[in-house]
């Protein structure tokens, strides 16, 4: 009796298809539908009627200056800023004054308080610093307690906070919102970035 091959012939190997093949029937629906789109747009600069969709930007904007953001200052706080301040010991509302020489209110919303909870012991003190009742506190009427996504929507829809965070990926997508400033927690201080009429310290 012989020894049995290991190797399978290249004609008794299964190939199998690929999500992203052409021949799929949903594939095929998605292609059609994005070639009658092009057709629709084609068919519109042709006419001279391009539809664009272009977001309507709030009264208070002076192309990146935002007018709306004046003494007190509304600071919207994420759980990240919490433990920071935390970790590095801070007075939440005496620094933020320190930083902006003005007037503050720490707005701490359901989502980020429901964060906390969820977090569990290690955060206990963060959660007993958010707890205070000097906080301003603002209800969520939306599903789920993702406070970044929470925060971003507010702040889209308001141009009137300061968002207080050490989270990169959401101060990224603050970023990309113009007029909006960003405070975080660095070096045993709060920095704030992206705000028109801020202090210069030497």
């Amino acid at each position: 009796m012989g020894v049995q091959k290991k190797t399978r012939k290249f004609g008794q190997v299964k190939r199998l298809m690929g999500l992203r093949d052409a021949r799929l029937k949903e594939n095929k629906k998605k292609a059609e539908e994005l070639a009658k789109k092009k057709n629709a747009n084609a068919n519109a600069e042709v006419a001279g009627t391009v539809v664009r969709e272009i977001a309507q930007v709030p009264s208070s904007m002076f192309f990146n200056y935002n007018k709306a953001l004046v003494p007190p200052y509304n600071v919207l706080v994420d759980t990240n800023f919490l433990s920071h301040t935390v970790q590095r010991k801070l007075s939440l509302l005496e620094t933020m004054m320190d930083c902006l020489y003005a007037k503050c209110n720490p707005i701490i919303t359901s989502c980020v308080m429901a964060e906390l909870e969820r977090l569990g012991s290690k955060y206990r003190l963060a959660l007993r610093i958010a707890r205070d009742e000097r906080w301003e506190r603002l209800q969520c009427d939306h599903k789920g307690t993702y406070a970044d996504d929470c925060i971003v929507d507010r702040v889209q829809k308001q141009r009137v906070y300061i968002v207080a965070t050490n989270d990169k990926d959401l101060r990224r997508r603050i970023g990309k919102i113009s007029g909006v400033p960003v405070m975080s927690v660095a070096r045993g201080k709060y920095v704030i970035q992206n705000l028109p009429d801020a202090p210069v310290k030497a």
